[in-house]
């Protein structure tokens, strides 16, 4: 008998003008964690997709052999059927129901019809128990975190008797302890005989649980390698086809004036408006500098951001100027307006309209511009829409692309053409490279020292502390609201960003 639980052989897919997927082959071991690697667009989520069956039989060419079966699946329910749960970076979990409905959704105890809800809870609590999540079933999936959201997905996969459990970026936007209790966890299913097929641009995790690494690019496999034979920088090269030599392209710099400078900011939590998110928040940001806000989950950055940018729902006391001149923003539209642009950490939800195409995405801030006598020029829509295509080497076989198709990265690149358009004077950027790989994060470091070359003020937010340390000209501390410590590139190290992070003075 085969070692592989699962073989899929010379599987392609295309799309209108598109090869995802160019005969790619793809095995796993039973009872091992696989890694999946490879940059936006490689082809990952749509392999699994095939594997899944959101593509069934007969959109696709190519074998899938399941524990030594050749399968055919038409849709997710026979792919669950055979063993397979898949859990997506966007959870797949109904906000306003119970965890114990969620996880028996589709699959209830019933008799005659009448579901019997005290054994669906009986049975929730083992499978919470199981994955080390101590709350009550009956919990509703909106007052719990993400990182408990994603559990109660493992819970809901266990419960389907999955024996090949797929993660696609499953810490993506997780805290480092909701990460570590993950990584624990999926080691433990591993011991209890899960196979389990890992998706990160994270090489950290995936050199610290996986057993073997597959690279896809341009939706080939370039090859199987026993992870202890590979290091983050061999990994790296596969994935884009060369050597980066420097992960962090930093410039040097010249700051020049203060284009922005906020006083005494405080922002109430819009729930208990009488409970500060920020408290006197004092800063200033300079004329083609990058300032990197750091901190720990929870400390406040996306809170700031957005309450600079008008978008937040508490209320707000203190001044904001712009080249000097106070300004009140009082919502996104006066923010563009005045040349403040945010782009928000979650690009899909805020950022992007993912059934409109790109020009249709990347206009969308500055259509004043395009227009006259309120009437859009469409040519000039489309000259501009192409131009930020070109220049931030978006890859689409067209303009007229839905932005809902494209690969994480490439997806980003759109909603920095959209703010790029709006000609900001200060761009916050709200973890601009999280969910994307090396070699797209390494092009958007580019952009963003192109933009401060061109007089542009950064406020780059990042959880990533090597993406803080290497590309910031400045760095601001974030605790538990207030700004704890301000350090110059020169002198700022990981140890005094996690020494004022967590309350050092």
């Amino acid at each position: 008998m085969s070692d592989y639980i699962l073989e899929m052989v010379n599987i392609t897919k295309e799309f209108p003008g598109v090869k995802a997927l160019d005969n790619v082959t793809f095995k796993v071991k039973k009872g091992e964690i696989h890694a999946l690697v490879g940059e936006n667009g490689a082809g990952k989520s749509t392999l699994m997709k095939v594997l899944s069956g959101v593509y069934p039989t007969g959109t696709y060419t190519g074998d899938i052999v399941l524990k030594g079966q050749t399968q055919h699946f038409q849709n997710i329910k026979e792919s669950e059927h055979a063993g397979i749960a898949i859990i997506y970076q966007e959870l797949a979990l109904v906000k306003q129901m119970s965890v114990g409905e969620n996880i028996f959704l589709g699959n209830e105890f019933q008799e005659r019809g009448i579901i019997d809800w005290d054994q669906s809870y009986i049975e929730a609590k083992k499978y919470l128990d199981e994955v080390r999540l101590d709350i009550n079933p009956a919990t509703k999936i909106l007052h719990l975190g993400i990182g408990q959201q994603q559990l109660v997905e493992i819970a809901k996969a266990i419960s389907k008797k999955a024996n090949l459990l797929i993660l696609d970026e499953p810490t993506a936007a997780l805290t480092e302890h909701e990460t570590d209790n993950l990584l624990n966890l999926l080691v433990e299913l591993k011991a209890k005989g899960v196979t389990c097929i890992y998706i990160s641009h994270k090489l950290n995790e995936v050199f610290r649980i996986c057993d073997t690494v597959t690279i896809l690019r341009d939706g080939k496999t370039i090859g199987t390698y026993p992870a202890q034979e590979l290091n983050e920088d061999r990994v790296i090269s596969l994935m884009v086809g060369r050597e980066l030599t420097q992960r962090f392209p930093r410039k040097p710099h010249t700051p020049g004036d203060v284009v922005l400078e906020v006083k005494n900011w405080t922002v109430y939590n819009p729930e208990i408006p009488d409970k500060k998110i920020l408290s006197n928040v004092n800063f200033t940001a300079r004329k083609g500098e990058i300032l990197g806000i750091a901190g720990l989950m929870g400390a406040g950055r996306t809170e700031l951001a957005m309450s600079l940018f008008g978008a937040y729902a508490g209320k707000r006391t203190g001044e904001m100027f712009l080249e000097g001149k106070p300004v009140d923003v009082t919502s996104p539209r006066d923010a563009i307006n005045q040349g403040l642009c945010y782009l928000s950490e979650d690009r899909k939800q805020y950022g992007l309209v993912l059934m409109m195409d790109i020009k249709n995405n990347i206009s969308m801030a500055n259509l004043s511009s395009l227009c006259t006598n309120n009437i859009i020029n469409s040519n000039e829509e489309v000259r501009a829409a192409e131009r930020y295509t070109n220049d931030l080497k978006i890859k689409t076989p067209s303009i007229e692309q839905k932005t809902g198709n494209l690969s994480g990265g490439n997806q980003q690149k759109v909603v920095l053409g959209k703010w790029l358009m709006a000609s900001p004077k200060v761009l916050i950027l709200d973890e601009p490279t999280r969910g994307i790989d090396v070699g797209a994060k390494f092009e958007i470091y580019n952009i963003m020292n192109s933009l401060v070359d061109q007089g542009v003020s950064i406020i780059m937010i990042s959880s990533e502390l090597p993406e803080i340390l290497g590309m910031s000209d400045r760095v601001i501390v974030m605790h538990e609201g207030k700004f704890n410590g301000e350090l110059p590139w020169e002198e700022a190290t990981q140890e005094k960003v996690i020494f004022y992070a967590t309350g050092g003075q």
